[in-house]
């Protein structure tokens, strides 16, 4: 196994573990703003405010991409595992 090898396999875990991250994280970030510009109009500062529509929105979020996000572990898996004997062999 070269150090380019390495470097591809760890690129492309990187690559994939942000991609299948990003929805979630993309919609707890901006329910998180709203929630935010929301608790600043109305001066409410309870904590409760902001943790739950966060967490019931990346719930949701979650519920809607997850059949994409198994496409794309299924297709990443399927790629790792047809490039072990490549990677092993050298060739």
């Amino acid at each position: 196994m070269q150090p380019e090898d390495v470097v591809h396999l760890l690129r492309e875990a990187l690559r994939t573990g942000l991609l299948l991250g990003s929805p979630v994280l993309i919609v707890g970030m901006l329910v998180g703003l709203m929630v935010s510009l929301l608790q600043a109009l109305t001066q409410v500062q309870d904590q409760t405010v902001a943790f739950v529509p966060k967490i019931v929105a990346m719930v949701l979020a979650l519920a809607v991409v997850l059949p994409w996000l198994v496409t794309q572990m299924t297709a990443y898996t399927q790629e790792l595992i047809r490039q072990i004997p490549q990677v092993v062999l050298g060739g």
